[in-house]
């Protein structure tokens, strides 16, 4: 099966984008113009892995040196209208898994997001609008940042869990939102309430949370752990 009847039996309007197209685009943030235009591929990985670097490299040193090592190819799609990169990643069985990070356009906050989006931490949101509006595993959309728009507010949900929670529940749910998921219950999440150096809360639908740990560590190593095998 060629590359995209695989991603199209997950996003059935999905598309590749020439870089003829690619001129025409609005709203396209001039440091993916700039990576999109390069024809020769070894610089185009450069100026992408240097992107990477100039926004989280203190935060996702990892995810970025297994990028650097294992990135065979990364090219513009569009879904919905909604422009992407779709990275194209060996795992450590050397099957290739595709991997879809948004671009970050003008557009990315939705009203349910604007209130929170101030308070969470300068990290994340450089993250967002500076790289990826997201950045996951594509069959799943998990196991990764996910996009503003799917980010879970967790007032909005019933946790079954909470009745079973061994101490006193450690977070303000009103202001909670999990930025990461992992696809099986399990979050990374952020009280926008207490979220100084980056404190997260590691949030399973079905085990006990973990408080106090470092956003990014453990985002890292989880995406880490996905692109290596998912």
């Amino acid at each position: 099966m060629d590359k995209l009847s695989f991603l199209k039996q997950y996003r059935k309007n999905i598309e590749f984008v020439s870089n003829k197209d690619l001129l025409t685009i609005e709203n396209m943030p001039e440091e993916w113009k700039e990576i999109f235009k390069e024809t020769d591929k070894i610089k185009k990985k450069d100026k992408l892995i240097a992107l990477w670097n100039s926004v989280c490299e203190k935060e996702m040193n990892n995810t970025i040196s297994y990028l650097q090592e294992n990135l065979l190819e990364f090219e513009l799609i569009i879904d919905n209208g909604q422009y992407a990169v779709l990275y194209s990643v060996q795992s450590e069985n050397e099957e290739i898994l595709y991997y879809e990070g948004g671009i970050p356009t003008n557009s990315l906050f939705i009203p349910e997001m604007k209130k929170a989006w101030s308070k969470l931490p300068r990290s994340i949101k450089k993250f967002y609008e500076k790289l990826h509006n997201g950045f996951y595993y594509l069959p799943s959309k998990a196991m990764g940042l996910v996009p503003v728009e799917h980010i879970t507010h967790f007032e909005d949900y019933e946790w079954g869990i909470l009745e079973d929670l061994d101490e006193p529940l450690g977070i303000i749910m009103d202001t909670t939102y999990g930025v990461f998921q992992n696809g099986m219950g399990g979050y990374v999440a952020i009280d926008i309430t207490n979220c100084i150096d980056g404190a997260a809360t590691l949030w399973f639908s079905n085990d006990q949370p973990e408080y106090n740990l470092n956003f990014w560590d453990v985002v890292d190593e989880w995406i880490v752990i996905g692109l290596q095998d998912i």
